[in-house]
């Protein structure tokens, strides 16, 4: 099913995109759940930053996490869901980049998914030039709605970080990402069921 535009009319009108964005971890809990290896668990967080001006920057925060319980809840993996406020300035910018950059350096897989329409800005680009990373991906002009997942690797005693990046389309389905909770180890982090899951249940139509 095709990916709808959920920030811009005739469907914002018809539909709040944070309704969607609220749901839409929850419907990808419930999909990795039912897949996770027993030792792993899966959970939605939702934040919603400070709305007072004066007030310092805060993080609209939809995301995913995934935890080794059998290693004291230690955290693996997060599925971090772009929302317009942490694209709409460069304070709410530098403070998501930094926080999926800490994510990284701690080991964490981090797949960051955005589908706001209303911001041109590519964090996925802006947080490879933060860590120095040349990146081939989107050499010229990058996409405003794309979905990534990285990690860093120690391959032959050197640390490397691996990126899988997709550019996403209106009109087309989501693409599956690996989402590594170990080295070794990946499960497939499938997009698209829980997307159209998440529209069926909000009623959101498909035009």
């Amino acid at each position: 099913m095709p990916l709808r535009d959920h920030f811009r009319p005739p469907l914002a009108d018809r539909r709040r995109w944070d309704a969607f964005l609220g749901q839409w971890p929850a419907m990808i809990v419930i999909g990795l759940n039912r897949s996770l290896p027993e030792r792993y668990v899966a959970g939605p967080h939702i934040h919603l930053g400070s709305t007072i001006a004066t007030d310092p920057p805060g993080q609209d925060t939809y995301e995913v996490l995934i935890y080794n319980a059998e290693a004291g809840e230690r955290l693996v993996a997060a599925v971090e869901i772009v929302s317009p406020a942490n694209k709409d300035r460069p304070e709410h910018r530098r403070a998501f980049i930094a926080k999926c950059t800490s994510l990284l350096h701690e080991g964490v897989c981090v797949a960051i998914v955005d589908l706001v329409t209303t911001r041109t800005s590519n964090l996925y680009r802006e947080l490879m030039e933060f860590l120095g990373q040349p990146d081939c991906a989107f050499p010229d002009d990058a996409p405003s709605l794309y979905a990534v997942a990285l990690r860093w690797s120690n391959r032959a005693d050197q640390w490397i970080l691996e990126t899988w990046v997709n550019p996403l389309t209106l009109g087309r389905p989501l693409p599956t990402l690996p989402l590594w909770l170990a080295e070794d180890f990946a499960v497939p982090l499938e997009l698209e069921p829980s997307y159209e899951e998440t529209c069926r249940i909000l009623r959101i139509p498909s035009v």
